[in-house]
């Protein structure tokens, strides 16, 4: 696997831009309702953060990319439902979503505005909340005077403990960043807990969807 994380470290080495720009989109798909549930944005930050230490990346630009593209989408998802009002929430594709389209109207209504920051952290219904705060009339003031602090905390929630995981192994064995396999060993196992951890989702919720489909009574 690190025969094949090489050339693509290499290549982003080469190519910064194209690395910047896939941490904005991951961010800002993240933030979109349904796409935002399968796309896996988290995992590509956390991955990335690795190519901070060692000067592929730069930690700066990295935060900027990740926040202006959450920004972006959370508050295009907001719009969306603000224009749309309830009637979002009963189109298409969100039809087919009804059990987090739900999760999301009670995480909002359990939590009022402090939904839209607690929801950052929370997948998949991170995707859900921004249009769902802007369906049930939440003022575009108060929307984003809490989604701004929740993304400045939430970027560097996501890079900070790569840089911080691959720098403090760098300077307690003392071995350089260049070409040292630990960067290949954060990535690979950001994305091992990723893949576990959406299987473990998956499992969960087709279990709970046999369990309401089985209590239904019969026609």
């Amino acid at each position: 696997m690190t025969s094949f994380l090489d050339p693509l470290i290499s290549f982003v080495s080469v190519h910064v831009w194209l690395a910047y720009l896939t941490l904005f989109l991951a961010a800002l798909l993240e933030a979109v309702p349904v796409v935002g549930s399968v796309i896996p944005g988290s995992t590509i930050i956390l991955a990335l953060s690795a190519l901070v230490p060692g000067g592929d990346l730069k930690l700066q630009w990295v935060l900027l990319a990740a926040a202006v593209g959450a920004v972006i989408g959370d508050g295009s998802a907001y719009w969306l439902g603000h224009r749309q009002q309830r009637e979002i929430l009963n189109t298409w594709p969100l039809t087919n979503y009804p059990r987090v389209v739900e999760e999301s109207e009670t995480f909002f209504h359990r939590f009022g505005t402090w939904a839209v920051f607690f929801a950052r952290f929370v997948p998949p219904i991170r995707a859900f909340v921004p249009v769902t705060a802007g369906a049930l009339g939440m003022a575009p003031a108060r929307f984003y005077a809490v989604n701004i602090p929740a993304i400045l905390v939430w970027a560097p929630a996501h890079v900070l403990p790569g840089v911080l995981a691959v720098s403090a192994f760098h300077q307690y064995f003392g071995v350089p960043h260049e070409g040292h396999p630990i960067k290949h060993m954060w990535i690979l196992t950001v994305v091992a807990v990723a893949i576990i951890g959406g299987l473990g989702v998956w499992f969960y919720r087709r279990r709970q969807n046999g369990v309401v489909a089985a209590a239904k009574p019969q026609a």
